[in-house]
């Protein structure tokens, strides 16, 4: 069972107990990412990110590393478009340790002006290791394609100026004017009482204070467009994007299934048609991204350039095909089972649990069982998932991102 205690400031303590395992995941989430930024700060919350292990006022970046690494537990942070997380995972009896740590460089970190030297090139060098991985990449300039000049289509790492501008005191400045307690989630999973953390963590977080308010966050006005990228590659990467849904929307488990069917897995259609009856391709999926307010779903394909072609029409023949007739009743049947076998399977892990604690919080307010997840998949139908197909699928909604040794002018038909 899920438990919840939120502090007098506003920050929100959430946890589940899970006696048969013998680790405890804990993660300090921050409702703030990417899409927050304004240009100039584009890449903040990435470089926050790798600076909250650069030393505390009690420990150096490299106790911090040697004493998570001498209790056997594994840290790690990420920056998404809307959120940043610090997590840790240790076994249950270093869970005092593992809460120190965390406590201390969430609340205590310098921005040591020498280590931001140290860490600019590192940043500048994710940056690089993204471009020269083209399946990678693809997915960068597809979200600039799709999502425009919006912050939603800006690389969450950051512009390669920008990094080599962002000052010690700036990155300070904007983690003190963002990281608020209202947008503070301290989530733990594992073998572990709600009481013992919400002791442990609350005297700590406790003693921070709301700021300056944030700024609002606004929806994209989406204007696909087409886009090739040049490049000598063994392969041509494709990305089709058009609208999705917001992450509480109620058409969100049609939204899964659908994607479950068109390219979510080895049975799917697209997998099927592309790769198995004609190998085109090695690699093909479709998938989702969902934010607060907006969403996109894609499709994915590798493939050589003579075929660039010949997968882009099948992709858009299967998306076309989901609008011109209902899924099978097998099709759904198997959609549902795959769902559902991952969540339970995931939720196995006290990681994934630990996720889906501060992602429920974080979206909705309130857990959210695992079995109202199930029945509302359940629920899901043909038509509903036919219905969300001619919504979405539309060839004016619709953008292509190339990257690789086009040959020819392709766009969509």
């Amino acid at each position: 069972m899920a438990q919840k205690t939120t502090l007098p400031n506003g920050i929100r303590i959430v946890s589940k107990s899970l006696p048969h395992v013998r680790s405890v995941s804990m993660g300090v989430w921050v409702d703030v990412g990417a899409r927050d930024e304004s240009n100039e700060q584009s890449g903040l919350s990435h470089f926050i990110e790798h600076m909250i292990f650069k030393g505390t006022s009690r420990r150096s970046a490299y106790q911090i590393a040697k004493e998570f690494d001498a209790i056997g537990g594994h840290t790690n942070a990420f920056t998404s478009m809307e959120n940043t997380c610090y997590h840790a995972r240790v076994m249950d009896t270093h869970l005092d340790t593992m809460v120190d740590i965390l406590s201390d460089i969430f609340l205590n970190s310098v921005f040591d002006p020498q280590e931001v030297e140290r860490e600019r090139p590192v940043i500048l060098q994710e940056i690089g290791m993204v471009e020269d991985t083209p399946e990678e990449y693809v997915h960068v300039l597809n979200g600039y394609n799709f999502w425009g000049d919006h912050p939603l289509g800006r690389s969450i790492l950051g512009s390669r100026e920008n990094i080599l501008n962002f000052s010690a005191p700036t990155i300070k400045e904007f983690f003190h004017r963002f990281y608020h307690p209202d947008q503070i989630v301290i989530s733990v999973a594992g073998n572990v009482e709600h009481d013992r953390i919400v002791d442990m963590v609350g005297p700590a977080f406790g003693n921070i204070h709301n700021g300056d308010p944030l700024p609002k966050r606004t929806a994209p006005i989406v204007r696909p467009k087409n886009q090739t990228r040049k490049r000598s590659l063994e392969q041509v990467h494709v990305c089709l994007a058009t609208p999705g849904l917001a992450v509480t929307d109620p058409g969100r488990f049609a939204f899964s299934l659908m994607s479950t069917i068109l390219g979510g897995n080895m049975s799917s259609r697209l997998f099927q048609e592309i790769r198995e009856k004609r190998g085109l391709a090695y690699s093909v999926y479709s998938y989702m991204l969902s934010h607060v307010d907006s969403g996109m779903f894609g499709v994915y394909a590798g493939v050589g350039a003579q075929n660039v072609r010949q997968t882009i029409d099948l992709i858009v023949q299967g998306m076309q095909h989901l609008c011109k007739a209902p899924v099978t009743a097998e099709e759904l049947r198997d959609a549902k089972e795959y769902t559902k076998g991952n969540l339970y399977l995931a939720d196995e892990s006290a990681d994934n649990q630990m996720v889906r604690l501060a992602q429920n919080e974080l979206h909705f307010k309130h857990y959210v069982p695992i079995e109202k997840v199930v029945k509302n998949l359940e629920a899901v139908s043909a038509e509903e998932i036919q219905a969300l197909a001619q919504r979405l699928f539309k060839p004016e909604q619709t953008s292509l991102t190339l990257l690789g040794p086009v040959k020819e002018k392709i766009s969509l038909k």
